[in-house]
């Protein structure tokens, strides 16, 4: 080997070893301290929780105070779930790229951008009440007391959790409901236009992915004016991941304090989000009013640390965010990336421009307040008021309560802007007068409270469209700038074609709706396979066969459905392509490869639905009805064999009943089981099969329901051994 290459490689190979050599004594210099385990084992001893967990697996925490409870609710959701929970509150802090890498950058850096520690710092103690922080704690002190029992769960500098994680978690993922992530996202991409090209898929509260997230969720709330018998009845039915930071977790929980509610829980939250107490309960479905301003800046030619903003020049508010980035092995380095802010809000400067940013929810810290009175009101005047609270930034609720009342409110923080503004586009950053600053009272928000025709409904269709025609709201009532949607989804089409055309709803057929399966004739599905029929064949013998396929389908996606996987496969990538802002594909070409897949791992163009779609958890592998925007919704994963593998829609969903004597009952099926993670514990699928068979199991929501159920009973820290 010549002696300058030699002298090349060896002077390259000391280059590589400095560089290691220095990430390696960065890391050891900056690596978190491991958390000393005595003060969390001690701050367990300050609470008094039981867990009775039923012959579903299913945690129900009893404590005299709300404290022991949500102390011993903490702890029981670790038991089942402390992976996602500790994620969450990793990227909650901005520090998920220490654990996931590169691609999670992007989460850290949106951590920084929306100033979530900030406000955190500056309003914890201030805008939260006493209560609502000795709950959230107690919450932390549940989860930190399991970590402690089993610290080879907890990642390096994870531990101690806090009531600011808790907070903290609320103020980051309530405003992706209603997509300011995915504006954020086109923001960074170049794609400013806000009505163009924002998605709901590819883009999570914290990783970026290429797998769709479920789109949907569906809530109704029948009063006795409209059953059969008399009752007030509520489906609870959001629509989610199967896994991950927003998949739901059921518990119950009650306290000597009033705190008594059953329902879905997301990792972090001590609160319940949806579900009902003994007097009123409430579903939640998405909804995407415009609650997000972005405005173009104009910056100073000499001197791009300022703006312009009523012709005067404005300094950035600028600070620097270090975000740890894992590279490989035990490598990894930390960057550090500018982050700004205007008078408008967080900025991004972009090859296309600098824009600044103003969203409902800016600033807001008191979720988990509002949360906590939902949980504990016991009557229509006491919700109201928690509602009142409008520290939720979006989300549509459909009420119900033991005497009969129902209402619907399509909830957002409406910014109070100014009128004959085109608030859908790009705004002009260099006026004032186009930075609001406030919300529009709760009054003014879409609502519809015990309308004549007995029901609402909302399947994230426009608020317009929520019981019968005579009793809806009007649309001319409310003014552009609130932004309000006015689209209409399958799903909502078919509650109305339901639940909308029967005047006298039995038990059974609400539950039947629930399940419904079929597309509408005035659907996107149908439009797409009118315009495959319209074609003309010619000679092509596949495609005659095709459009006979498609011809006699009645638009119904059960597992026996032969019509089913070749109508999905070719309407779902142009729907998912128009949602997502994307240039739809042309139907006759995803009929094209719908046909050639089917062809290939099928033998055939008409296999039952079943054998493609598929419901697939450990050792369960088996055909289940719904698709993408029924009613009974289920959203699959391509597999290399041909088929789908369903990765989220229906999950949690719960029957509530309120008999005309104000008996409440409830049902409820979890798309998995309690155990989340465990793959070795009898629940981790449990519930599989009577979720895929449309089947629920009882709630037992009252100590003497349960009493006859309850497979284990033990305090935090004290469960057998051979317990799962």
């Amino acid at each position: 080997m010549p002696r300058i290459i030699k002298t090349g490689f060896l002077g390259l190979a000391g280059l590589v070893l400095t560089v290691l050599t220095v990430v390696l004594v960065r890391g050891a210099i900056e690596a978190p301290a491991p958390a000393d385990p005595a003060p969390m084992l001690a701050r367990a001893a300050n609470y008094d929780a039981t867990i009775k967990r039923d012959t579903w697996g299913v945690p129900h925490i009893f404590g005299k105070r709300d404290v022991d409870v949500a102390f011993g609710f903490g702890f029981a959701h670790s038991e089942d779930d402390f992976a996602t929970i500790q994620e969450v509150a990793i990227a909650t802090r901005g520090e998920l790229a220490s654990v996931k890498g590169e691609r999670a950058a992007i989460t850290d850096y949106l951590v920084n951008l929306m100033g979530v520690w900030e406000t955190v710092d500056a309003r914890y103690e201030s805008d939260l009440s006493p209560e609502v922080r000795r709950v959230i704690e107690a919450y932390a002190d549940g989860v930190n007391y399991y970590a402690a029992l089993h610290p080879e769960e907890a990642a390096s500098g994870f531990l101690p959790l806090n009531g600011k994680d808790v907070a903290a978690g609320f103020i980051f993922k309530t405003p992706f409901f209603y997509g300011l992530d995915k504006v954020l996202m086109a923001v960074f991409e170049g794609r400013v236009g806000k009505s163009g090209g924002l998605s709901k898929e590819g883009v999570d509260a914290f990783l970026p992915t290429d797998e769709p997230h479920p789109i949907g969720s569906n809530g109704v709330a029948v009063s006795p004016a409209r059953s059969a018998d008399g009752a007030t009845r509520l489906l609870v039915n959001s629509h989610q991941p199967f896994t991950g930071p927003v998949a739901w977790y059921e518990a119950v929980l009650e306290s000597d304090e009033g705190w008594h509610v059953a329902g879905g829980f997301f990792p972090g939250s001590p609160f319940m989000l949806h579900g009902h107490n003994a007097h009123l309960g409430w579903a939640n479905t998405v909804n995407e009013p415009d609650l997000v301003d972005v405005y173009q800046l104009t910056l100073k030619p000499d001197d791009e640390d300022q703006y312009l903003l009523d012709g005067e020049w404005w300094d950035f508010e600028k600070r620097m965010a270090r975000i740890r980035v894992k590279l490989w092995g035990p490598f990894w380095w930390t960057v550090e990336r500018e982050v700004l802010r205007s008078e408008h809000g967080p900025v991004l400067k972009t090859p296309n421009g600098a824009y600044a940013v103003r969203y409902a929810g800016i600033g807001e810290i008191r979720q988990v307040e509002q949360y906590y009175a939902l949980d504990k009101a016991t009557q229509l005047s006491e919700w109201m008021e928690a509602m009142k609270l409008q520290a939720l930034p979006s989300i549509n609720y459909l009420y119900a309560d033991r005497q009969g009342n129902i209402a619907y409110i399509y909830n957002a923080q409406f910014p109070d802007r100014k009128e004959g503004v085109d608030w859908s586009e790009i705004l002009p950053g260099d006026d004032s007068s186009l930075i609001w600053r406030d919300y529009l009272p709760f009054d003014d928000v879409p609502m519809i409270v015990n309308p004549n025709s007995g029901y609402v409904f909302n399947a994230n269709n426009t608020p317009f469209r929520a019981t019968a025609a005579n009793d809806n709201l009007r649309q001319e009532d409310f003014s552009e700038a609130l932004g309000i949607q006015s689209d209409m989804t399958n799903r909502a089409k078919r509650l109305e074609e339901t639940y909308g055309a029967d005047t006298s709803i039995s038990g059974e057929e609400f539950r039947r709706y629930k399940y419904d399966v079929s597309y509408s004739e005035d659907s996107r599905m149908a439009e797409i396979i009118d315009e495959v029929l319209a074609a003309d064949p010619g000679d092509d013998v596949d495609l005659k066969e095709a459009q006979a396929i498609l011809r006699a389908w009645d638009r119904v996606a059960n597992v026996e459905s032969r019509g089913a996987a070749l109508a999905v496969l070719t309407a779902e990538p142009v729907v998912t392509a128009g949602i997502s802002g994307q240039t739809p594909p042309a139907p006759m070409d995803t009929l094209r490869t719908a046909m050639n897949r089917l062809k290939t791992h099928f033998g055939r163009l008409d296999p039952e639905w079943g054998e493609v779609n598929r419901f697939r958890r450990g050792a369960v592998d088996l055909p289940v009805d719904g698709a993408p925007d029924v009613l009974r919704a289920i959203y699959g994963t391509r597999e290399e064999d041909g088929t789908l593998t369903a990765h989220g829609g229906d999950t949690f969903i719960m029957f509530v009943e309120w008999d005309k004597a104000g008996r409440l009952t409830s049902e409820s099926t979890h798309q998995f089981g309690s155990a989340t993670l465990d793959i070795s514990s009898p629940h981790y699928a449990d519930q599989a099969p009577l979720f895929v068979g449309k089947r629920t199991k009882p709630v037992f929501f009252t100590a003497e329901e349960l009493g006859p159920h309850i497979a284990e009973e033990y305090r935090p820290g004290k469960r057998a051994a051979a317990a799962n």
